[in-house]
């Protein structure tokens, strides 16, 4: 799993409207949270992605892009968006299958999908906090926001 002060991997996956994003886009204009998790349609998956759209209005503020990333297709990630409401990203870590969670270091490959995790990186593009978490459990936003905050009291 990629640590503190690793310089973050680029990738261009297509969002819920099958359309490119890449974490270039937004490097040296946004901080961006990436929450990788194993699928759409699980149990605590579900409460994860729905927790942090509902907190994405306190990471618009601390200048943070939401970018979820999982094995599913666009599609799934489409129908999963507009079924549970989500208001960030979500994208598809598809083809190659985990190919991005793979340089992240969070690829489960005997499960055969993303491990749930989390990497703050800075607009410079450097990760600068990052956690992985049990599949089972939802990790909160607790430490994210305060790495965020940890952050931003450096930049000052």
């Amino acid at each position: 799993m990629l640590k503190k002060n690793t310089p973050a991997p680029d990738f261009q996956l297509l969002n819920p409207e099958g359309e490119v994003v890449s974490l270039s886009d937004f490097k040296n204009k946004k901080n961006v949270v990436l929450l990788f998790y194993p699928a759409d349609w699980s149990p605590v998956c579900g409460d994860e992605i729905s927790l942090f759209s509902q907190m994405k209005p306190i990471f618009d503020k601390e200048d943070a892009v939401l970018l979820g990333i999982s094995v599913d297709s666009f599609f799934c990630h489409k129908a999963y968006t507009a079924h549970r409401k989500i208001h960030f990203q979500l994208l598809a870590d598809f083809e190659p299958k985990g190919e991005v969670a793979r340089q992240y270091g969070v690829y489960n490959e005997k499960a055969g999908y993303n491990s749930r995790a989390l990497f703050l990186i800075d607009k410079s593009g450097t990760v600068q906090w990052s956690y992985l978490a049990p599949d089972e459990v939802n990790p909160g936003a607790d430490g994210v926001l305060d790495a965020l905050e940890e952050l931003k009291e450096t930049n000052v």
